[in-house]
């Protein structure tokens, strides 16, 4: 694998936010599936693969399922679309579910589009939510993605990586 430039890939990461406003344009089918595609590329513990995605996109149902993860995820009904990450239950379901959700939201960017994760595990709706998606009782629901093209655009707002760095201790 070739070295990129660290500045292009600071940018890179540096470009991607938390979008909580949508616009009305749909997102297409091909840029559904390659996100999902990306967020299916990430590392797995013994690479399981426990995940499943399901694509919300009919208006009812994508307001349905605002209503069971509101308030903290009413930006969901404004999202062109919402992918719901699920995982089997295996011993590091959260952590595998984690990275394909981070990756979801890095394509997201890469193609101009607007995401936010909204937490799911061990949420309260987290029954409502599987139910609603016809999952198995072992699907651990991870989280939801609302999709979309931003209709803001959010300032970078991160602590200075100098004040996190620690040299062999605290």
């Amino acid at each position: 694998m070739t070295r990129r430039d660290p500045e292009d890939i600071l940018r890179f990461f540096q470009a991607r936010r938390s979008i909580r406003a949508f616009s009305d344009k749909a997102v297409s089918d091909e840029d559904i599936t390659l996100i999902v595609h990306a967020a299916s590329l990430a590392p797995t513990a013994r690479n399981i693969q426990p995940w499943e995605f399901v694509i919300v996109r009919d208006k009812s149902r994508l307001k349905a399922l605002t209503g069971m993860v509101s308030p903290n995820g009413a930006l969901l009904g404004g999202a062109a679309a919402g992918i719901v990450v699920f995982c089997r239950e295996t011993k590091y379901y959260l952590e595998d579910g984690s990275a394909a959700i981070t990756q979801a939201l890095l394509a997201a960017s890469a193609l101009g589009l607007g995401a936010c994760w909204i937490a799911g595990d061990k949420k309260d709706y987290a029954g409502q939510v599987r139910a609603f998606c016809k999952g198995k009782e072992e699907d651990k629901l991870i989280g939801l993605i609302a999709l979309g093209y931003p209709a803001e655009t959010p300032s970078l707002q991160k602590r200075d990586v100098k004040d996190m760095i620690h040299k062999e201790t605290f």
